[in-house]
């Protein structure tokens, strides 16, 4: 085992020979949006995702899902499924099967297989002194998911979210590769601060986020004030109080944003200056890969908001 649960990173990497490993993970949750399509795709790619950040090539996946068949019939079940199906064939993965169980509430997700040199492995735990951050989708899937349950927003409204969490991974972890990345991470469930603490921590480094170059989905803050905040954000950003320290004029609501638990959001990379306009320049006709910080000596484990 060259990289296991212990670590907290995105998926667990095993060797098999001197020059191959396996890399696998495993991630499922119930629904964020309304149409069953919509969400078959979007837990496929965030299943992915887990895989690209490490810097490994997705080859196969094993479906995995809970449905309540009586009640919404096995019609909804075949769409959750084909979008799932789709995600996988633009990724070049081929599901092998799976395992579904009766249960009150939906969930759909992937157990996803690939492949990985051993010495590309790129972990949480790399990051260093100097290097630049680098963020490759938008910010607050979370906050837009809440808006439309409690209808806030239409469904139009929530389209820019649904084509981000549609977009596999896998320009930006090819690139970051290219470029020498010292560490990566994708932004889901913690959010983006929760997130980099988990590399600052491994990393024993600071990092330091400016609030305001980090991308947000239109709507967002507005929202926010309006009390579109999904139970595990407040959580999140409690839990990020005891790591993350913000300057003056990072509002709550932009704080709240930073910390908005995410559904298959982008990869947060750390790689040196050099390596950071490469990433730049061949992911250039993706207008949401920015610069949002850098790397510090410290002190050890702390996110400076500014």
């Amino acid at each position: 085992m060259l990289v296991g649960f212990a670590t907290g990173d995105d998926a667990g990497v095993y060797r098999l020979t001197d020059d191959l490993a396996l890399v696998q993970t495993v991630d499922f949750f119930t629904p964020i949006v309304d149409d069953p399509y919509d969400f078959g795709r979007i837990a496929a790619a965030n299943a992915l995702s887990d895989v690209y950040a490490m810097g490994g090539k997705p080859l196969t996946a094993l479906n995995i899902a809970a449905f309540p068949v009586e009640e919404l019939g096995t019609d909804v079940l075949a769409r959750i499924l084909e979008g799932g199906a789709a995600v996988a064939r633009e990724a070049g993965v081929t599901i092998l099967g799976g395992h579904t169980v009766k249960d009150d509430e939906p969930k759909y997700g992937l157990a996803v297989t690939g492949t990985i040199r051993p010495d590309a492995i790129v972990t949480h735990a790399g990051a260093r002194p100097g290097d630049l951050l680098l963020l490759s989708k938008p910010v607050g899937t979370g906050i837009l998911a809440t808006a439309r349950k409690r209808d806030l927003i239409g469904e139009e409204a929530m389209l820019p979210a649904i084509a981000q969490m549609t977009r596999l991974n896998d320009r930006a972890a090819a690139a970051m590769v290219a470029h020498g990345a010292h560490a990566a991470t994708d932004i889901t469930g913690f959010g983006l601060v929760g997130h980099g603490g988990e590399m600052a921590r491994a990393s024993n480094v600071a990092l330091a986020i400016d609030a305001h170059r980090v991308p947000l989905f239109p709507g967002v803050l507005e929202l926010i004030e309006r009390g579109a905040v999904p139970g595990g954000s407040k959580d999140n950003l409690a839990e990020h109080a005891h790591f993350a320290h913000y300057a003056g004029g990072v509002d709550d609501a932009l704080r709240l944003a930073l910390s908005d638990a995410q559904t298959s959001g982008g990869l947060l990379i750390a790689v040196p200056p050099a390596g950071a306009q490469g990433i730049l320049d061949d992911l250039a006709d993706l207008d949401t890969v920015v610069v949002i910080g850098e790397v510090l000596a410290g002190p050890a484990g702390a996110i400076i908001v500014r």
